[in-house]
């Protein structure tokens, strides 16, 4: 039986436990913003991130700073919110230290690749953002703009909406490895999930509509891969459905083989 005093020492010990991993993903954070700081600069990479807005607005024409900081706040911020995405593989191989050993072994066979792919996706969906959603967006706007308005973003309320869209977009890439989370767990199985498809197909392009701006192409652009990743990890969790179900048959004929 526990004993009060052991009880309080494993507490306290995974307390030191989760402050080392903490304190280890702020540092590689903190180390990979002291490098973009130094080179290229919180400028270049502000001007980096602005490149879709900028290539929409008329030549000759620049965003606006209306703070009296925004313009040095505004790039150091986006060199932070880099500086976490380039060093989020170690950010997230500490979360894996520290929950590894409390977990079996075919969870953590299960979990490491999770966290990998589930990093992999949303960084695509940020990158499929970037690439494709602003640059479609900006200048499907741009063309409703009336002659006689000059458009002039500022840059703190061009940050809050590129920040917005990229959790958006990257949380949507994340939709397989929930499903199959789900199916693998055993929550749902693959069948209820392909009797629901219509739902999800309607709450998409309500979340779209809830999300992005007003406009018919942003909302389509994620209602879309919200869609197709959806059905992508129904196939993905149906093969590993039909995978358990053939190695269980098998472990079932191995032992009627061994009592025979």
């Amino acid at each position: 039986m526990t004993q009060p005093d052991d009880t309080q020492d494993t507490f306290i010990s995974h307390l030191v436990e989760l402050r080392t991993r903490l304190l280890r993903a702020a540092m590689a954070v903190l180390a990979v913003f002291v490098i973009l700081f130094l080179y290229p600069g919180p400028s270049a990479i502000y001007d980096i991130l602005a490149q879709p807005m900028l290539a929409s607005l008329p030549q000759g024409t620049r965003m606006i700073a209306t703070g009296v900081i925004t313009p040095f706040m505004v790039p150091i911020k986006v060199t932070l919110l880099a500086s976490f995405i380039v060093s989020l593989p170690i950010v997230l191989y500490q979360a894996w230290a520290f929950i590894a050993p409390g977990l079996y072994k075919h969870e953590q066979r299960l979990a490491l690749p999770l966290i990998a792919s589930s990093t992999l996706l949303f960084l695509l969906g940020m990158a499929f953002c970037y690439f494709v959603v602003f640059r479609t967006v900006f200048q499907f706007i741009a063309h409703f703009a009336p002659e006689s308005i000059t458009p002039a973003p500022d840059i703190e309320a061009y940050l809050g909406f590129v920040m917005t869209m990229f959790v958006a977009f990257g949380i949507t890439f994340e939709v397989p490895v929930a499903v199959i989370l789900l199916v693998k767990t055993g929550i749902v199985s693959v069948k209820k999930l392909r009797a629901v498809r219509g739902y999800v197909v309607v709450s998409a392009f309500i979340i779209a509509a809830v999300i992005t701006p007003p406009d018919v192409v942003s909302q389509f652009m994620l209602a879309l891969p919200l869609c197709l990743l959806f059905e992508l990890g129904i196939f993905v969790a149906s093969l590993l459905e039909r995978k358990s179900a053939d190695d269980s048959q098998t472990a079932d004929d191995a032992g009627t083989q061994e009592t025979e």
